[in-house]
């Protein structure tokens, strides 16, 4: 059949299985917003208030689901909107699709209105991108960019369609499948396999990882992001069990390994708990699963580990010997290395080791159990969600403190119900997430825990809540700060607070209240716990602005540069 462009790019995207866009229209994309109008019974658009928004919604249905996030924008200031949502399911392994519209081709490189060079802007920040300047390419263009974007460590995809492309019409035929296009472009362009096809480990690999394995006696494993990615958290437990080795997570593996599990040690790092911390740095073994080595893992990377054999098994072989020499490797993934792995070990009883664990387990800070009468324990706050949402609830986080509490304190049971942004940190990224989560799993609750700081960047998309009554509840850790960086200023540099105080509003209530929606607040743990039963039971969209005393810290903390082992636990009094 003969279409134009822009019906190319709806039956692809139908074809692909794709049943929400996140988006903002514009001029140079009118002619797919039209089309989408023509076809809103078969895929829905989702308008939220700023692109960036729109970026961090698809991220966040992709991450909660799997498949892959689609986002659209217009040209210039549209397209540039969406480069922080971009960067960060980049450093996330996140699979999204941007598509975005540019002007007509003879205006390019002419500083024509509203023009950018969106694909030179975010090829450091795409697993690949496209310009299509013939529509008889757009077809496979589309069909390509989601084979890339969820194949081997997925990533973002961005595709950029001048606008007479979306207009001029061509023959289209349908795929039966959308596995066919993998195996058509496998067929047609051979350069792709090795992005297709992940590596695939021999027997004999299998066989000496297996026993080194079972020689340690004082084994860790250090699980990433790459568990959640893969579905590999039953393999993960299948062989932590079995072994009897205990589990550190990085950020992005929170969720990954039940956190009421014996086994489980928490986050490890820089805001690590100590028995993570300590077992990393004492273990002649470390295991790490589906992980990155980064900064806030490692920190001093010349003592980090030191007593151990570090093996790796991971999708990219990038990331091997990237910041910490490794013993050994398998390259590939997770879930399927995982497999071949469990009928070769042994069943083992670290009875010593764990005991030892089991005693910095007991070492934790003071704050933790703190009950103050008028302000909110971060660790209460994690508690009481918990205790009214569930196992079944997703948690989302912007990022700064609030997202550090989350990550040491709330525990996770089931995978992928922790969403929060690790490689980049984007502050404002959670609100977007939080909705892309719950249109991805209307049957299913989202509950988002911001700081008063990264909140404010979008609280934009309040408007978008409201509109379409997602039943999100919104805790607002306000503790008038800028907590992270405060602390820092504390600790590191004389208590001198630059631009870091808060005390500016806006009142959150009011504003809940500007947009529609229902809001309370809370001063101490009592009062969260109530208003949060009433906000969670409203199945609407509402807001609780819980107090946090400004100079709450997060502990334990490693000094930037120091090794994970140096913890402070404790601020002494005169910083408290």
């Amino acid at each position: 059949m003969k279409i134009n462009g822009s019906r190319v790019v709806i039956e692809c995207l139908v074809e692909q299985g794709v049943d929400t866009i996140f988006g903002y229209p514009g001029g140079a994309i009118l002619n797919i917003y039209d089309e989408l109008y023509k076809n809103s019974d078969r895929i829905k658009h989702i308008l939220t208030a700023h692109e960036q928004g729109a970026a961090h919604a698809a991220d966040g249905y992709a991450r909660s689901t799997g498949k892959v996030g689609v986002v659209f924008a217009t040209s210039g200031p549209g397209a540039t909107n969406l480069v922080t949502g971009i960067a960060t399911a980049y450093m996330d392994s996140s699979p999204i699709v941007a598509i975005t519209c540019n002007v007509a081709t003879p205006l390019l490189g002419k500083d024509s209105f509203q023009e950018i060079d969106i694909t030179g802007v975010t090829m450091p920040i795409t697993k690949h991108n496209f310009i299509v300047h013939n529509v008889n390419e757009l077809a496979d263009v589309i069909r390509e960019a989601f084979v890339i974007a969820k194949s081997g460590r997925p990533g973002p995809v961005l595709i950029d369609i001048p606008k007479e492309v979306t207009a001029a019409e061509v023959e289209f035929e349908p795929l039966s499948s959308p596995d066919d296009a993998k195996q058509i472009l496998e067929k047609e362009k051979s350069n792709l396999r090795r992005v297709f096809n992940a590596s695939y480990p021999s027997d004999e690999e299998i066989k000496k990882a297996a026993e080194l394995i079972n020689r340690a006696e004082r084994p860790v494993i250090y699980a990433g992001g790459g568990i959640i990615i893969s579905n590999a958290s039953e393999e993960l437990a299948a062989l932590a069990r079995k072994v009897d080795i205990p589990i550190t997570e990085s950020m992005m593996a929170r969720a990954a390994f039940p956190s009421n599990d014996p086994l489980c040690l928490g986050m490890v790092g820089m805001h690590g708990t100590k028995a993570s911390n300590m077992a990393v740095t004492e273990s002649d073994l470390l295991l790490a699963l589906g992980a990155r080595f980064s900064d806030r893992v490692i920190s001093d990377s010349s003592r980090f580990a030191t007593n151990s054999q570090v093996f790796h098994i991971d999708i990219d072989p990038a990331e091997i010997n990237k910041n910490i020499p490794v013993a050994g490797s398998l390259i590939g993934d997770v879930k399927s290395i995982l497999k071949r792995l469990l009928p070769l070990l042994e069943q083992k009883s670290h009875s010593e080791w764990r005991t030892k664990i089991d005693e910095w387990k007991k070492e934790f800070p003071e704050i933790y159990n703190a009950t103050p009468s008028d302000s909110i324990n971060p660790k209460a706050l994690c508690e009481i969600i918990h205790n009214i949402a569930g196992d079944d609830t997703f948690i989302t986080t912007e990022v700064g403190e609030h997202q550090l509490w989350t990550a040491q304190h709330y525990p996770f049971t089931k995978p992928r119900t922790f969403i929060t942004s690790g490689g980049l940190g984007t502050m404002g990224f959670g609100t977007g997430a939080a909705m892309g989560v719950q249109f991805a799993n209307p049957n299913r609750r989202v509950v988002h825990i911001a700081g008063d700081g990264s909140f404010r960047m979008n609280c934009n998309e309040l408007a978008t809540i409201a509109h379409y009554n997602l039943p999100i509840v919104i805790v607002i850790v306000n503790n008038g700060t800028l907590g992270n960086v405060r602390l820092w200023q504390k600790v590191f540099y004389g208590k001198r607070y630059s631009q870091t105080t808060l005390d500016f509003g806006p009142d959150w209530v009011k504003l809940a209240d500007a947009y529609g929606i229902q809001a309370w607040r809370a001063a101490n743990a009592k009062e969260f716990e109530e208003v949060f039963a009433k906000a969670f039971a409203l199945n609407k969209p509402a807001i609780i602005d819980a107090k946090v005393d400004i100079d709450e810290p997060v502990l334990p903390m490693v000094p930037g540069g120091k090794p994970i082992f140096n913890q402070i636990m404790n601020l002494d009094a005169s910083m408290r």
